[in-house]
């Protein structure tokens, strides 16, 4: 992308020349990934953007806005910040593998990697592992670039190989190896968080704690800081085994319940897919959303209603897995484009 245009809106046929060729790639990829999936039997679905919910986990927002009905009252609604739970019902309705290419809406996310409004590839696999998943992901990386005609995945000067093979590697050995922090010591054997023994792992190690550091918070700084600059260098990384109390939404390990089935999938340090073992305990679902709403209104001073319909219809839904790409930072690494807005066809104003 030529400097000279980049300050120009996207709009301008100068900047529109430069952004072109990388839109164009975008409709390649996306229809090879539609060939791919139907190879497969997945059917494609279509979610309604508007939700009783936007989601609810602490740290994500949402975009509210009023329905009003027939008789002019109005009621509050949201856009969806993941196709997840209309897609969840489809499973409990009785269909086996499906996927969507969502627009979905995330408050306060603006820059290189996050736009507002983005592209997600969502798919579910019932009665199958979330394993499986780990290796669909890797094969969309692979024909992401295939298809743009490289042979890398390329940001801001970060290369990695989608086609070497992918490392797999624990959150706890993430933590040990870049970080020289042991996780789990800080993780009881029912998989609650222990705050003071991780304040005191990073105090070792030379970080700042606040005195109003959450287990979460301290987490999250190890993990933005130390851990994901490493990951997907040279090859994929699949971060595996979330702690339990960082996965609301997934089982936890059969072997550990400090962990859980949940995985992301990295590439030049950029996280490209978030994966689960669907948790289809609706009880324990609505405890895990409630500590969420808990620490979003401590953190935010908000919380959002839980979407009834579908914590019944976490009772009948299968056993499946199920995984969330951002599409089209997918687009960008392949493409090498710098920003998000490059891989947006009209994105969203600034």
């Amino acid at each position: 992308m030529k400097a000279k245009n980049m300050d120009q809106p996207w709009w301008t046929p100068a900047r529109h020349a430069d952004r072109r060729q990388i839109l164009l790639a975008r409709n390649r990829i996306q229809a090879a990934m539609r060939v791919w999936l139907a190879e497969r039997e997945f059917i494609e679905v279509d979610p309604s953007a508007l939700a009783i919910s936007p989601g609810n986990e602490a740290h994500l927002h949402g975009f509210m806005t009023e329905a009003i009905g027939n008789d002019g009252v109005g009621r509050a609604m949201y856009l969806h910040t993941s196709p997840e739970f209309a897609m969840k019902k489809l499973l409990a309705a009785g269909e086996r593998r499906i996927a969507a290419f969502a627009h979905v809406y995330r408050n306060r996310e603006r820059g290189a990697l996050h736009s507002p409004e983005f592209t997600m590839l969502e798919w579910y696999r019932v009665g199958e592992s979330y394993e499986v998943l780990m290796a669909d992901a890797v094969a969309f990386c692979r024909l992401a670039a295939k298809v743009a005609g490289s042979a890398t995945l390329r940001f801001r000067g970060k290369v990695c190989d989608p086609f070497a093979e992918p490392e797999r590697l624990s959150v706890a050995d993430a933590f040990s190896r870049y970080a020289g922090v042991d996780l789990l010591a800080s993780i009881r054997p029912d998989g609650e968080p222990d705050a003071v023994v991780l304040a005191a792992e990073l105090t070792r190690i030379g970080l700042r704690v606040a005195a109003d550091d959450t287990w979460p918070d301290m987490l999250s700084r190890v993990l933005g800081e130390l851990v994901e600059p490493h990951l997907g260098m040279g090859r994929i990384t699949i971060l595996d085994e979330y702690p339990s109390a960082e996965a609301a939404l997934a089982r936890k390990h059969p072997g550990d319940a400090r962990v859980a089935e949940r995985f992301e999938v990295y590439a030049c340090g950029v996280e490209l897919a978030n994966g689960f073992g669907e948790l289809t305990n609706p009880d324990e679902q609505r405890r895990r959303f409630h500590l969420e709403m808990d620490e979003k209104a401590r953190v935010y001073g908000e919380r959002y209603p839980l979407d009834e319909d579908f914590l019944q219809a976490l009772a009948i839904m299968p056993a499946s897995s199920g995984i969330a790409m951002g599409f089209d930072r997918v687009v960008m690494l392949a493409t090498g484009a710098p920003r998000i807005d490059d891989a947006i066809w009209a994105p969203v104003p600034e």
